[in-house]
């Protein structure tokens, strides 16, 4: 394998690797907000004063 072809073969390692990680990280983001999301969507869902009593007549 001569030298030029070499190099060009790194090159596009490098490119796919660096496409992989910008992916990956992209992936990392979006499950990090969704995270966030919904325990702001359960913050706002709770009431602290449902289940405090028990009827106990029937």
């Amino acid at each position: 394998m001569d030298i030029a072809a070499l190099s060009i073969a790194i090159n596009q390692s490098s490119v796919r690797e660096q496409a992989n990680l910008s992916v990956m990280k992209m992936a990392m983001d979006s499950s990090e907000q969704t995270a966030v999301n919904m325990a702001k969507m359960l913050e706002s869902a709770a009431q602290p004063h449902l289940g405090s009593t028990i009827d106990l007549k029937g």
